[in-house]
């Protein structure tokens, strides 16, 4: 895909996180983890947990299996204190049991283990 994407205007301050994971090397499993991403699979409860954590927006993208995910979120957002709140909230355990037989990671181990956060080492931008 070459048109990019149109990111949402929020109408206030905002911060994004950036992170990556790598997917087991098996393009069954990346064609499930692909499906339990989708909108008819996606769990709504683990949705629900994301918003409350105060995420605004997040988008997950794939290359061969190398994931690279994109939090927008409030610009007092605290990333540790959210994902210590999100691995309570109702569905998320089981989603990340569920969702680590696909992913290079301990089984038992809560979506802010899995994903490494990345360092932006380049920005431009309009002034």
């Amino acid at each position: 895909m070459t048109e990019g994407y149109v990111q949402k205007d929020f109408g206030k301050r905002t911060k994004r996180y950036c992170q990556t994971m790598e997917l087991r090397d098996d393009a069954e499993l990346i064609r499930r983890y692909c499906e339990a991403h989708d909108e008819p699979h996606f769990r709504p409860e683990v949705l629900a947990g994301m918003r409350e954590v105060g995420i605004m927006e997040m988008e997950v993208y794939i290359v061969g299996t190398r994931l690279v995910m994109i939090v927008d979120a409030p610009e007092d957002f605290n990333w540790d204190e959210a994902m210590a709140r999100l691995a309570t909230l109702p569905g998320q355990e089981d989603w990340e049991a569920y969702v680590a037989q696909f992913q290079q990671c301990d089984a038992n181990a809560t979506s802010d283990q899995k994903w490494q956060m990345m360092k932006r080492i380049f920005h431009i931008y309009d002034k």
